[in-house]
């Protein structure tokens, strides 16, 4: 009968010390979950006012204020507007009738209007 005893008290001890660990393990896991979840209550909050500031910051008096400001730039007024002509002998210059010439030849009877 003793050594059934000792066994059972060995089991006895062997489980008490086996429920201690898992329950701190658990107070453990949970206090890390629980600073997890504060820390991305945090980011979401500092996410909203980042976001905030950005819609402020982009609104379009702020964007005129910022370029006359720092970037030195003005309004286009007739007065400041500097018009290019470009010369006939400039290929760029050939480039819109060559584009209407072959747009003709594209809508032409003869292919059916297909390229």
């Amino acid at each position: 009968m003793t050594r059934l005893n000792a066994l059972l008290l060995i089991a006895l001890v062997g489980s008490s010390l086996y429920l201690v660990r898992v329950s701190y393990e658990s107070r453990r896991l949970f206090a890390e979950l629980d600073r997890a979840q504060q820390h991305a209550g945090a980011l979401e909050h500092e996410h909203e006012r980042l976001q905030l500031e950005r819609r402020s910051q982009a609104t379009p008096l702020r964007v005129e204020k910022v370029a006359r400001e720092k970037l030195g730039m003005r309004s286009a007024t007739p007065a400041v507007t500097q018009y290019v002509a470009l010369a006939p002998s400039s290929p760029v210059a050939a480039w819109p009738s060559a584009a209407a010439s072959s747009a003709a030849s594209l809508a032409s009877p003869a292919s059916g209007g297909r390229p």
